[in-house]
Order: structure tokens, then sequence, then C-alpha cells
């Protein structure tokens, strides 16, 4: 005898017909993004200042046979990021990840150390989604946001003043960019990673204190890998996540637990 039990179905973690934007998409977490949403069928465009790694990549993903293009952009020149987001056809969804940091004391900060920071973190990350949210308005089009955040984005620590309030104040514009845009179907959370090991950070680790100091506060006991977002970024794109907004998404191995 049939059923009389109606199962629910999984929403598609699936991307066919979306088009994507990621910023900082030469290396780490932007590239490994661009790799996963390209995986997960959507049509990517890796941003970056250096065109010979976004073409690099881009290069790479249309050899596994997926979709994706490079675009040579440096997102805190505002007026030609603007342009170039504005000349394209609107992006479905946007991993906003360009972002910085120089580690210092308090007492060492210099004024060019907080302009840069916050110019790059939370100066441009802004512009860029405004201007992919301003694209899908006038098309009329429901988008996913993810700004790439970080679990300092919800603690503090030593050597990250500047980082830590400019990932608050993503956590902030986050918040109220989902409560503006959820009237037309367009999501906004962030993705909160806990310490990646990728090329660019390596050298720290081989200071044994710092990474033992790191360690220590990841409850899983180990470092993270690009990897380990990817899963993530893919849901956070897709239908599977289609009631979150204004959400924080923390992947850091329990270091925000306690």
């Amino acid at each position: 005898m049939p059923s009389s039990i109606d199962l629910a179905t999984t929403p598609s973690f699936r991307l066919d017909g979306k088009r994507a934007l990621v910023t900082g998409a030469g290396r780490g977490i932007g590239l490994a993004a661009a790799s996963a949403l390209a995986g997960a069928g959507a049509h990517v465009t890796l941003a970056a200042r250096t065109a010979s790694e976004v073409e690099a990549a881009a290069a790479a993903i249309r050899e596994r046979g997926q979709k994706a293009g490079a675009l040579v952009l440096d997102v805190p020149d505002l007026p030609a990021m603007q342009a170039a987001i504005a000349a394209a056809e609107p992006f479905n969804i946007l991993v906003n990840n360009a972002g910085t940091n120089r580690p210092k004391l308090l007492l060492d900060v210099t004024v060019d150390d907080f302009d840069v920071i916050m110019g790059l973190n939370v100066r441009a990350a802004y512009f860029v989604a405004q201007a992919v949210a301003r694209r899908l308005l006038e098309a009329k089009q429901p988008g996913s946001i993810i700004n790439i955040s970080s679990q300092m984005g919800h603690v503090g620590a030593a050597r990250r003043s500047v980082y830590c309030a400019s990932k608050h104040a993503m956590e902030g514009f986050t918040k109220a960019f989902a409560v503006e845009l959820a009237p037309h179907n367009i999501r906004v959370n962030s993705l909160g990673p806990t310490f990646l090991e990728t090329p660019l950070t390596r050298p720290f680790f081989e200071n044994a204190a710092f990474k033992a100091e790191v360690l220590a506060k990841i409850k899983l006991g180990r470092l993270g890998k690009v990897e380990d977002m990817m899963g993530a970024i893919v849901f956070l794109a897709s239908d599977a996540s289609a009631l979150m907004t204004g959400t924080a998404l923390v992947v850091d191995g329990g270091w925000t637990a306690e």
C-alpha cells in the first residue's frame, strides 16, 4: 500500500544558473570559495588585483568543465569597482572576501595601519555589497551575499585591535543589510573562520609559541583548512539556507564557545 506520510524534500545545494562574484579570489579562502561555487554549478567571476592569479584560477576551473571568468579589480578603488559591477550582469551570489590584517600590539598601531585595515575590511567590503545589491534590486532578482568575517568579529584578541574592530563592524552592517534587503529576497549573512593554514599564514605558524597559543583556543585541536569553509559557502549560497539572513555562521573549531 502507498504510504500516507508526506516526506519533506531536502532543498537543493545546487547553484545551476546562478552567477557568483568572489573578491580576493586569487588565493586562500577566495580561491576555495570560487572552486566550491563552480563545483555546485554556478558561473563564477574571480576578482582580485593580480591578473595572473585570477586568470590562472579561472582557467583551472574551466579545465574542470565548469564556468568561470576573471575580473582584475582593486576593490578599495571604489569608482572602478562600482563601475565594473554596474556594467556586469547581476550577481546572484557574492562572496565578499577581500580583506587584510596587520597584527600589532595596541600601542604600536599606526594611523596607516588603521586606515589600510578599515579601508579594505569595512569601507571596500561595504560598498562591494552595496553595488551587488543595487544590481539585484534593479533586475528584481533574489540573491545571497556572504560577507567573510572572522571569529574575531565576535571576540577580542591581543595584537588584533583594529582587525577585531573591522570584523565587528562587518557583523553590524551584515545585520543591517539583511533587514533592508529581506523584502527583496536578498539574504545577507556572515561567515567567520578561525585561523586557517594557507600559504599566506603558514610562516606565522612556524613560531611554535604562537601556534600553541592558537591551538589552545581551538577546541577541536587543529588549525582550519580552506576546505573547512567550502561546504559552508555553498550552504549559504544555496536554497538549503533559504530562511537564513542576518546570521553569523562561525567555523571556528569551538574558539568562541567559551
